[in-house]
């Protein structure tokens, strides 16, 4: 089990993925809808993981990846992303996210990255 903040602009996409999440054992210790309120929450909150949406508004997900990298070299990032944002994912995992989940997201690529992400060293 592992304690995840979610971060996305879309409630909708944070409710139905915390629902996805708790179906599988995990805790959601934290909901943000920004970058900007993750970074300031990370360490205060201290995930196992977080799942970081790419395209957001008042500061979007790689630059809150890179924020968070540089309070927590050990942080576990896992990007969730759409269709055509191929290149902003691979700037994410330069930039040291873990892996990346597709939309429309499912139980069981979730459950497929967690496993990898939870189970590899840092």
């Amino acid at each position: 089990m592992a304690r995840i903040m979610i971060v996305d602009d879309s409630m909708v996409v944070r409710k139905s993925l915390k629902k996805l999440l708790e179906e599988l054992g995990h805790e959601v210790v934290h909901e943000s809808e920004d970058g900007r309120d993750a970074v300031q929450r990370y360490s205060k909150v201290k995930p196992d993981l977080v799942t970081m949406d790419i395209t957001m508004p008042v500061l979007n997900g790689i630059l809150a990846l890179k924020e968070i990298i540089l309070q927590d070299k050990d942080a576990r990032i896992v990007m969730v992303t759409s269709h055509g944002e191929e290149e902003l994912v691979m700037d994410a995992v330069s930039f040291g996210a873990m892996g990346y989940i597709l939309k429309p997201i499912t139980k069981e690529k979730i459950e497929k990255v967690l496993t990898k992400v939870i189970n590899t060293n840092k």
